[in-house]
């Protein structure tokens, strides 16, 4: 299939990550309350449904149970609500994607993968934490896309890897004619994704070539791609052929020390959060 086929294949599956950028941008709105960021949940009744059970669930819950999606929105606060519904919506399009693998594998990489931006953009403080982190999330979701249409061509490009040495991304190039990252950033400008979003997903594997508009982000990343990907859990085989791009990493200032440390954070951040899915299990809410 060519990469607008791919693209219009992987639109027309439910639950999609579209929701995401709306409640990011009610969640930066000053202007925003938790009534408006309520309705935009509220669209999704499975991720409402969610926010919910987790808000009167025991970590959270204290006093009278949250009756509604906005008080449950109050008593999350801001940073607990987004990473419930990107997790939730990135999670279930996995599902209905198949991806391949153990259920929840392309999840586990990429929330390692956004912890993992989003803690080195804590450390640089050169980009916004939660763009980082959310960047991290959806940067590989072509992946889905094109495993969902080009399944049967994975031999092939596993063939054309071992055969020539090339990265993943580059036997894609060679056999399907297009990569994940461009059927990525695609998706994420139809579903209305900022630029700097679109960029990431474009440039994450090739971050010497981003727009200097986004250079930064895509350099957070690449090396929170990097950072996952030694840490491991929900690495797929070809996760594996991902080609380090060392200057672009030295010039942002992550010196292996920094990605060390970053790597236990992430344990702790990815575990708190998913417990004993960190290594097994579906994710989908």
């Amino acid at each position: 299939p060519t990469l607008p086929q791919v693209c219009e294949r992987a639109l027309l599956l439910p639950c999609s990550p579209a929701l995401l950028p709306r409640i990011a941008a009610a969640i930066a709105d000053p202007d925003s309350s938790a009534e408006d960021i309520a309705r935009i949940i509220m669209v999704d009744a499975a991720l409402a449904t969610s926010t919910l059970r987790l808000a009167n669930s025991s970590y959270f819950s204290g006093g009278a149970p949250a009756a509604t999606v906005a008080d449950a929105v109050v008593r999350l606060g801001q940073r607990e609500l987004f990473r419930l519904a990107a997790l939730g919506l990135v999670s279930r399009w996995e599902t209905v994607a198949g991806a391949r693998g153990e259920p929840g594998d392309f999840c586990r990489h990429a929330l390692c993968t956004a912890f993992a931006a989003e803690i080195l953009a804590e450390a640089t403080e050169a980009v916004d934490p939660q763009t980082a982190y959310t960047a991290g999330l959806v940067c590989d979701l072509g992946a889905l896309a094109i495993t969902h249409a080009c399944a049967a061509f994975f031999p092939v490009l596993r063939a054309h890897c071992a055969s020539g040495r090339a990265t993943w991304a580059e036997a894609e190039r060679a056999v399907l004619g297009y990569t994940r990252a461009e059927v990525g950033a695609h998706l994420l400008r139809v579903w209305r994704f900022p630029e700097e979003l679109v960029a990431a997903a474009a440039f994450c594997d090739r971050p010497a070539q981003a727009p200097a508009a986004a250079a930064a982000l895509v350099a957070h990343v690449h090396a929170g791609k990097y950072v996952a990907t030694s840490f491991g859990p929900g690495v797929p085989a070809e996760g594996f052929l991902f080609e380090l791009d060392a200057t672009v990493l030295a010039a942002n200032g992550f010196t292996p020390e920094l990605l060390e440390e970053s790597m236990t954070l992430v344990h702790e951040r990815a575990g708190a959060l998913l417990k004993d899915r960190l290594t097994h299990g579906a994710l989908a809410s």
